[in-house]
């Protein structure tokens, strides 16, 4: 089935683009949540006509994407976690930790664009990439150390 994207999708594609999906996938997941429409020769037509308008609004995100992993280039967070002999961690960094760090330093941005296949769960620095915008790929730097106890 043809739909065309009411907005971006890292899967799929970006605003405006006719793509095909299965039937089951557009019905009860794309249309009803408003993520795409049908591609009839009517909504063809309707969003050739503000071709413009998403061009426009794809040249701004993507700028301000490109400005969003300048601001990034330089970004070190650091974590400090109680950690065993051998340097594993007791529990784990996720996405969502380094989201809510990067929000604290001023960079807001959505918990699953936080590339980790797994979460980190030993001591070391680490490279994550983040995906800020389809085509653009910022990486900033994780350092996990240890949590050491107060000397009293």
């Amino acid at each position: 089935m043809k739909v065309i994207l009411r907005q971006d999708m890292d899967e799929l594609g970006l605003e405006g683009d006719i793509v095909d999906v299965t039937k089951g996938y557009a019905r009860n997941y794309l249309i009803p949540k408003s993520i795409a429409v049908e591609a009839t020769p009517q909504n063809i037509k309707t969003f050739q006509l503000q071709g413009k308008k998403i061009e426009a609004r794809r040249l701004k995100a993507q700028e301000q994407a490109e400005r969003l992993r300048e601001k990034m280039g330089g970004l070190v967070i650091t974590f400090l976690h109680k950690a065993g002999e051998e340097g594993k961690l007791y529990g784990s960094v996720t996405s969502m930790d380094i989201a809510s760090q990067m929000e604290a330093q001023g960079i807001v941005i959505d918990r699953r664009k936080v590339v980790l296949e797994k979460p980190i769960k030993a001591l070391g620095e680490f490279q994550v990439p983040v995906k800020i915008y389809p085509g653009v790929t910022g990486s900033l730097k994780v350092i996990v150390d240890p949590e050491t106890a107060k000397e009293e």
